[in-house]
């Protein structure tokens, strides 16, 4: 039996069999390193990047000790945002299938608060939320942490740079001293172990290697003035041509001046930031996942957590202020064994952050002249689908299947032509192929979905 089977550690046989039925073999280096620490009852600081099986970690973790006859909460998991929660409580509930009656609840802002309420008095063992809106509950009395066995800190730096240490302190006032810790970082800085220190009981430390491996991803450098950087994306796009792109920026206004720039450009890109209104962040988000955005302008907070399979594509539009951050960004593509693409765009004022990244990489940065950049030809960067969003979500009972009816059947659009479907609680989503696009928004706002009449329109 090797060391990295998920067998050789003390987990029940019914983990084992539903771990073996979701396909995880072997454990990953990040997986095989904290959770001998983690099933002992120990705390933990791991640092570790997005993509390298942490929530499969800390969830395997958590539900060793739960007992599923208890149903107040037992594991508290904070998360810096929404999407991160929504993705880890998806995480949590496959983990959780070979268990009875485990139940898991999403605790977030820019949601109304009573439904909450409501799920709470059901009873949860497992909460996965964001700082702000667990605080509430706590205030409220809607939320009781006294049997808390686990705790974990999820994107634990990300948290601290939206400004949470306070909060995550208060929270942690609220539960028992005996709890086990966990924490969950990209970076080291400062705070984290301000954090450990005030709130971790001699917590052990595993680190995983977060550098890429070159062959999966390459790496360019293009030296620019400062007046070249706008022209200088809109080259890179057309030289690479790439179906998904993020382009990270430093600050919203920055984020915003790069989209008026493509858009005037005639391609298609969208922002998102930190004042985005939640409705238009799920709107932004579902367009870039189902491809019907090409570029996605983002800044680094806005950035973390979103859960894109297959990105050929990243630009630094201005190098990151920290070489892990740097390291973040390119791992964003490349993932799931496809190759991918990292380009960064450096002033010369900005140097020292290039030298930066050199010296963490331990090679070499690969330079290009921006003259080798060759357009390929072609109209402007246009995505191949096309969104449609309805009127009606989750609160509605509207569910996939009836988007999907309503097209093949009725509109008699084939279903291979029909892409991701998102919906939210109160909008639905839906991308077909852009030629199919006015067909698809004349049979959905003409007929019927789910018996009744729903507004249709076009992003």
């Amino acid at each position: 039996m090797t060391a990295t089977a998920f067998s050789s550690l003390a987990l029940s046989p019914a983990m084992l069999a539903n771990l073996e039925s979701l396909g995880y073999a072997e454990m990953t280096p990040i997986q095989a390193q904290s959770l001998p620490v983690m099933l002992k009852g120990m705390d933990l600081i791991a640092q570790a990047k997005t993509g390298s099986g942490k929530t499969a970690a800390f969830g395997i973790g958590l539900l060793a000790p739960l007992n599923p006859r208890y149903f107040g909460c037992q594991a508290l998991v904070l998360c810096p945002t929404r999407e991160l929660a929504d993705q880890v409580a998806k995480e949590l509930r496959r983990l959780a299938r070979g268990e009875d009656n485990i139940k898991i609840l999403t605790l977030c802002g820019g949601v109304p608060f009573g439904p909450q309420i409501g799920s709470l008095e059901h009873g949860a063992q497992i909460i996965v939320g964001t700082p702000g809106r667990v605080q509430q509950h706590l205030a409220k009395g809607t939320l009781k942490l006294d049997g808390l066995n686990t705790l974990v800190l999820d994107e634990a730096d990300r948290m601290l740079d939206m400004g949470f240490y306070d909060s995550i302190a208060e929270i942690i006032g609220h539960t028992p001293e005996r709890r086990q810790t966990l924490l969950f970082s990209a970076t080291y800085p400062a705070g984290i172990k301000q954090l450990s220190a005030t709130f971790m009981r001699n917590p052990q430390q595993v680190k995983v290697e977060a550098l890429h491996d070159d062959s999966q991803i390459e790496q360019r450098f293009y030296e620019i003035t400062p007046d070249e950087r706008m022209d200088a994306v809109v080259k890179l796009l057309n030289s690479y041509r790439p179906t998904s792109c993020v382009a990270f920026c430093f600050t919203k206004q920055q984020c915003q001046e790069v989209v008026d720039h493509l858009t005037a450009k005639g391609m298609s890109a969208a922002a998102l930031h930190g004042d985005l209104e939640q409705r238009d962040r799920d709107q932004v988000l579902a367009m870039f996942a189902n491809r019907s955005l090409s570029v996605l302008v983002a800044t680094d907070v806005a950035a973390r957590g979103l859960d894109i399979d297959a990105l050929d594509m990243v630009i630094n539009v201005e190098l990151a202020r920290d070489s892990e951050i740097h390291i973040h960004r390119v791992g964003r593509t490349g993932r799931a064994g496809e190759k991918g693409l990292a380009m960064s765009l450096v002033a010369p004022a900005e140097g020292h952050r290039a030298q930066a990244i050199e010296t963490l990489q331990k090679s070499p940065l690969n330079w290009h002249p921006l003259s080798s950049l060759k357009h390929q030809g072609g109209a402007p960067l246009q995505p191949l689908m096309m969104t449609l969003c309805i009127g009606a979500g989750r609160k509605d009972k509207l569910r996939p299947g009836d988007i999907l009816g309503a097209l093949t059947g009725e509109g008699g659009i084939p279903g291979a032509q029909v892409g991701k479907i998102a919906i939210f609680d109160f909008q639905a989503y839906v991308a077909v192929e852009r030629s199919l696009a006015v067909q698809a928004l004349k049979c959905l706002s003409e007929g019927k979905i789910k018996g009744r009449s729903l507004r249709v329109r076009t992003l």
